[in-house]
């Protein structure tokens, strides 16, 4: 439980006891002075409450910037661990600056981050363990051996939460991005949250600066809520997108506010031949209430990674502000696959190079194994109700010679440009659009009449879920 450190506190009142009396007793006016403790009750949403609670300084955690804060992260959650059973537990990180390497996280477990709380990832790579590559890559994305750990990490977990008062995690990424950029990591640089093999996840309420990659890569996971993020990278900082559900199903992703040097949401399945042998596809996402600022990435994309196969994702009341391209579908000849049954509702796009971009040619593959017989399947894909101004291009839409893109639908769209004639690029794909200006592309035939294109009307479990009001104890001085 929470510990108010008694002894500190009874030494404290007496010395202050013994002072009045000393100096009353010589004559001398002593001015008033009083310390207050009190316990505050703070309130937090969860998708579930915690019986037991404890504080990193409990465990010799100091808050000043510059002290490791690994062990004292470490020890917690071994010690916290012991209460799975029993109601779960939260570890408090108070108001201070936490510098920590990796840690990994428990069942039934809460990391709540109060207001003003920091914790900084450390720049001395010993404090990230490295891991053996993702199975459905088959290599790591910066270097073929394996990678670091991320600085938040769990495996084969259930129930976990991290969360907050709009507390920070600051990456610290520089010093990462400028290895990378002179190409001297063996391995691949660590993500800021990932949580592999894992059912019921909370990632909520927080602001998350600086990753040195991936910012929240939740994989091999279901079940899965991520909301209310403020998520922030230089535009021109590497590979730092910021979530990237991966094979994962039944996730909810809302509320979030992200600035990229990469895509601001990515979807993601699996690498080539690696994808394909692990066959977890990611499916029922959906992802709402979305700003995005991203000049050389998508708002969402879907791929390139996607060999595991992406289905039924349902994305609405999206804004992209000077980024390059809205709800993108990367894909190559090996990834095999599909990307089905996309449905996009309500864009609201400023400054855009893309406002439609399906590319069948990205590219990159792992190694040289993968199999140029394995076509991917795209189909079934639709926009509506979209607003876009100041645009270069209204659509590039690249489908694969002799395997095309199918079943696209876009209606209700205005895109208006400041500049050139606005140009639609189009090959090798099929669709039908209504009430779409300027005019798009004629292998995108104009259905007669009224004519929306489809989005669900039933809900996915997980948006059902709602979320508990929890609280717990915390100690203030005035």
């Amino acid at each position: 439980m929470m510990k108010s450190c008694p002894k500190l506190r009874n030494s404290y009142v007496v010395g202050v006891i013994f002072a009045v009396l000393l100096f009353g007793s010589l004559g001398v006016k002593v001015a008033e002075c009083r310390v207050v403790r009190r316990l505050q009750d703070l309130e937090y949403p969860a998708i579930n409450c915690r019986k037991h609670s404890a504080v990193l300084t409990d465990f010799g955690g100091v808050g000043d910037g510059k002290t490791s804060n690994t062990k004292a992260f470490q020890s917690a959650i071994s010690n916290l661990s012991h209460y799975a059973n029993d109601g779960g537990a939260m570890l408090v990180v108070p108001p201070g600056k936490w510098l920590t390497g990796s840690f990994n996280l428990t069942s039934h477990f809460t990391l709540f981050l109060q207001k003003d709380a920091v914790i900084l990832g450390s720049q001395v790579e010993s404090g990230w363990p490295s891991l053996p590559v993702l199975p459905s890559y088959g290599r790591g994305r910066d270097a073929p051996a394996g990678r670091f750990s991320s600085l938040i990490f769990g495996t084969h977990l259930t129930d976990v939460v991290i969360t907050g008062h709009n507390g920070t995690i600051d990456g610290q990424g520089s010093y990462w991005w400028d290895k990378f950029h002179k190409g001297q990591f063996k391995l691949t640089r660590p993500y800021m949250i990932e949580i592999m093999y894992s059912s019921q996840i909370q990632i909520s309420n927080l602001t998350l600066v600086n990753s040195p990659s991936w910012f929240v890569h939740p994989i091999y996971s279901s079940d899965i809520i991520i909301q209310g993020l403020t998520i922030l990278a230089p535009v021109d900082s590497p590979n730092t997108d910021g979530i990237d559900p991966d094979s994962c199903s039944n996730t909810r992703i809302e509320d979030c506010y992200i600035v990229s040097g990469d895509d601001c949401i990515a979807v993601k399945s699996g690498w080539d031949e690696y994808g394909i042998k692990v066959g977890m596809p990611s499916q029922h996402i959906i992802i709402r209430r979305l700003t995005c600022i991203s000049p050389d990435s998508a708002m969402i994309a879907l791929g390139s990674e996607m060999s595991g196969g992406i289905q039924d994702i349902r994305a609405e009341d999206l804004t992209a502000i000077n980024t390059q391209s809205a709800v993108r579908i990367k894909t190559a000849v090996g990834r095999g696959a599909y990307v089905k049954n996309i449905f996009v509702k309500g864009m609201n796009l400023f400054t855009m190079k893309y406002v439609f971009w399906m590319t069948g040619s990205y590219g990159s593959h792992p190694d040289t194994g993968f199999d140029p017989k394995a076509l991917p399947t795209i189909t079934g894909i639709n926009y509506r109700d979209v607003i876009a101004k100041n645009v270069t291009y209204p659509a590039k839409l690249e489908g694969i010679a002799n395997d095309p893109f199918t079943g696209i639908c876009i209606s209700n769209a205005n895109i208006e440009k400041v500049g050139k004639k606005l140009a639609w690029n189009c090959t090798d794909v099929h669709g039908v659009t209504s009430n779409v200006s300027p005019e798009p592309c004629a292998l995108l035939q104009e259905k007669p009449g009224k004519f929306d294109c489809p989005f669900p009307s039933d809900k996915l479990p997980i948006e059902s879920v709602q979320l508990k009001t929890c609280s717990f104890k915390s100690l203030s001085l005035f």
